[in-house]
């Protein structure tokens, strides 16, 4: 993690994850994630009739957040992780979790506005996609861009919520289309710079691979 808040994060969990009840392992709070998802859903939709529901919509980021951070942290600390498990379910439900946010928004909008929110899953889940198979093909794993990782686009969102509250959506609307624009223009860069990195690391294995099977034409 290489992001604004994530030496504060760090030192966060730190301190804190000795505080759990002994009744609470990683795999818990890892699932809980389902309930934040649900939640989110439910107080968009409530959010038709008023803004201020999204405040909930807000204590969920949080919530998912603290889970989020924690899962792993308890599993290491108390020797008790399920790694392989946690990394696929994790990840998954990061996915349905973006998703159930988007669809939240989407009950605030209607015609255009409303598919182009839709649209958002897809490209959301395409720098999902790209962390995860750039790491099983590296085993290097990134997930923060432009000094931004999880915990600082959850923020992004709060902030979000808190301006939809005091502002409305309109405003939202008409700049819905560029960030759409915006967001699949930085993935093509960033699924270019990967491929291409990855490309160069097949090179150095062709090539390293060549020298040692054929010695004599080393210089």
């Amino acid at each position: 993690m290489n992001s604004l808040l994530a030496r504060y994060e760090r030192r966060f969990i730190d301190r804190n994850v000795n505080r759990f009840p002994k009744w609470i392992e990683g795999y818990h709070l890892t699932l809980t994630t389902l309930l934040w998802s649900a939640g989110l859903i439910v107080f968009g939709w409530l959010a038709r009739s008023s803004y201020h529901w999204l405040w909930g919509s807000s204590g969920m980021l949080f919530l998912q957040w603290f889970t989020d951070s924690f899962d792993g942290a308890l599993g290491r600390h108390r020797d008790t992780g399920i790694p392989k498990w946690g990394y696929y379910m994790d990840h998954l439900l990061d996915f349905v979790f973006v998703s159930s946010l988007l669809i939240g928004y989407s009950f605030l909008f209607d015609g255009s506005s409303r598919q182009m929110i839709y649209l958002l899953v897809p490209v959301s889940g395409g720098f999902m996609v790209s962390s995860y198979l750039a790491f099983g093909a590296t085993n290097e794993f990134k997930i923060t861009y432009l000094g931004s990782g999880p915990t600082e686009v959850r923020i992004y969102f709060i902030i979000l919520n808190t301006c939809i509250i005091l502002f409305g959506v309109g405003w939202l609307e008409e700049i819905l289309l560029y960030l759409l624009a915006g967001l699949i223009i930085v993935l093509c860069i960033i699924i270019y710079r990967t491929q291409k990195y990855i490309w160069a690391m097949d090179m150095a294995e062709k090539m390293n691979h060549c020298e040692r099977k054929n010695p004599a034409s080393r210089p």
